[in-house]
């Protein structure tokens, strides 16, 4: 699944334009490399995202298609 995809579903960012804006301008980086909003991601995956305020990082879990807002949660862990 794509970069941008997955955090759009997993709603770590609203939207999935959102997602392919980060990468675009360098706010993502998986397993410590910037990558572009096509990049696949796979489970295991450490992904971290840089905001103005601060950065997130966490780990991929699960990759699915679509899944409920309470399971949106269960498909990564958050590291720092």
């Amino acid at each position: 699944m794509r970069i941008d995809k997955f955090l759009k579903v997993s709603r770590i960012l609203k939207r999935r334009t959102v997602g392919k804006e980060a990468c675009e301008e360098g706010k993502i980086a998986v397993n410590g490399k910037e990558v572009k909003p096509s990049y696949r991601v796979k489970e295991g995956d450490e992904v971290e995202l840089r905001y103005a305020s601060g950065a997130v990082k966490f780990r991929i879990l699960k990759i699915k298609e679509t899944v409920k807002k309470d399971e949106a949660s269960s498909l990564y862990e958050v590291i720092s």
